[in-house]
C-alpha cells in the first residue's frame, strides 16, 4: 500500500474513532435537559462523561494534526473554505468545555441552568455541522484551478449536506440516549432506554437517505457493504436495546456510526476534496499529500505513539465503567459539577 493511501486510511480511521467516542458524549451532553429532570439527575448525566470527554477529543487534534501534515493541501483547503462552519464548531466546542468546568462553581440554580443551555449548544451544534462538512467533502465543492474554495456559504448548506448534518445529529443522540441507559441506574436508565428507541426509529429514514443517496452518487461494491453494515447495525441495536442489553446497543450504535463514517471515506477515495467546476481541479491523496519522506516520518511517529493513546483511553474506560445514579450524587456544593 503507498503511504499516501495509508495515511488517507489512518485519517479516515481517526474520524471515525472521534465520531464513535465523541459521538455519545454530544449525544449526551444534547439530552442533557431532556433525560435530567432536575438538577441532581442533570449531574448524574454530566457525571457519565466527565472522566472521558475531554481524552475524547483528542482523537479530533489527532485527526487535524494529521491532516495539516500528511495532506496540507486538503488542510488548506478545507479549513478556509469551509471557514465559517468550522468556526462556529471551534466557538461551540470552547463553550462546551466552559459548561463543564464552571456549571459547578456556583451554588446557584440560575447559573447552572444557562451553562446547561450552553452545554446543549456546544453539543448539538458540532453534532450538526460535522454532517455538514463530511456531506459537502463526500458532494463536492467549487475548486478552482488553485485548489481553491471559490463557491459561498450559501452553497455549503445544500441538501445533500443538510441531511448528513440531520443524520449525525439524530445518530449521535440515539448513541448517547444508549450510552446513558448503559451507564445509569433508576429512571434516568429507563427514560434512556425508551428514548434510544424512538431515536433509533427516528433516525432511520435521514440515515437511510443519506446512505442511498451516497451510494448512488458515489457508490461502489464496497461502499455498498459498509452501507449494508450501518442498516445491520442499526436495527441490531433497537433490538438489543428493546431487549435490556445496553452494552450490545452499545456496540451496535457504534457501529453503525462507523460504518456510516467509512462509507463516506470509501465514496470520497481517491478524491479528498472533489471539485464540482472541474474534475480536474479536484484534490486528491496524490496531489494533496506532503513529500514521501515526511510521510515516512509521520509513519514511524504514528507506530510509536498510537498505541500509548489507544492505551490510555482503554485504561480510562475500564476505571469508570460502573454505572452510577442519584445516590452516588453528593450534596451540591460551589465547586462540584
Amino acid at each position: 500500500m503507498e503511504l499516501t493511501t495509508a495515511w488517507f486510511v489512518l485519517i479516515g480511521a481517526l474520524w471515525l474513532g472521534y465520531f464513535f467516542l465523541e459521538g455519545f458524549d454530544f449525544g449526551v451532553g444534547a439530552l442533557l435537559g431532556v433525560l435530567g429532570r432536575d438538577d441532581t439527575e442533570r449531574r448524574v448525566v454530566i457525571n457519565t462523561i466527565g472522566p472521558v470527554w475531554d481524552g475524547n477529543e483528542v482523537w479530533l487534534l489527532t485527526a487535524v494534526g494529521g491532516m495539516f501534515a500528511a495532506f496540507p493541501d486538503w488542510y488548506a483547503t478545507l479549513l478556509s473554505g469551509f471557514y465559517l462552519p468550522v468556526l462556529l464548531i471551534v466557538a461551540a466546542l470552547i463553550v462546551r468545555v466552559l459548561a463543564f468546568e464552571y456549571r459547578g462553581k456556583r451554588d446557584d440554580p440560575a447559573w447552572r441552568r444557562r451553562w446547561d443551555r450552553c452545554l446543549v449548544f456546544g453539543s448539538v451544534t458540532p453534532a450538526v455541522l460535522w454532517g455538514v462538512i463530511l456531506g459537502n467533502v463526500v458532494h463536492g465543492v467549487a475548486l478552482d484551478a488553485r485548489h481553491e474554495y471559490a463557491g459561498s456559504v450559501i452553497d455549503l448548506f445544500n441538501p445533500y449536506a443538510l441531511l448528513g448534518g440531520v443524520t449525525t445529529l439524530l445518530l449521535f443522540l440515539l448513541h448517547g440516549a444508549v450510552f446513558l441507559a448503559l451507564k445509569t441506574r433508576g429512571g434516568i436508565r429507563r427514560r434512556a432506554r425508551a428514548l434510544a428507541g424512538r431515536l433509533g426509529v427516528a433516525a432511520t429514514a435521514p440515515a437511510g437517505a443519506f446512505l442511498l443517496w451516497t451510494q448512488a452518487s458515489r457508490g461502489s461494491a464496497v461502499t455498498g457493504a459498509f452501507v449494508a453494515l450501518a442498516g445491520a447495525g442499526l436495527v441490531a441495536a433497537l433490538l438489543a436495546n428493546r431487549d435490556g442489553r445496553e452494552g450490545w446497543a452499545f456496540v451496535a450504535t457504534g457501529a453503525t456510526i462507523a460504518a456510516v463514517g467509512a462509507t463516506l471515506f470509501t465514496a470520497l477515495f481517491p478524491d479528498v476534496l472533489p471539485s464540482t467546476v472541474d474534475p480536474a481541479n479536484s484534490l486528491t491523496t496524490g496531489n494533496a499529500a506532503a513529500s514521501p519522506y515526511t510521510l515516512t516520518v509521520l509513519s514511524w511517529v504514528a507506530a510509536i505513539f498510537a498505541p500509548f493513546v489507544v492505551l490510555y483511553q482503554g485504561w480510562t474506560y475500564w476505571v469508570f465503567r460502573r454505572r452510577i445514579g442519584v445516590a452516588d450524587i453528593p450534596s451540591a456544593s460551589p465547586v462540584q459539577g
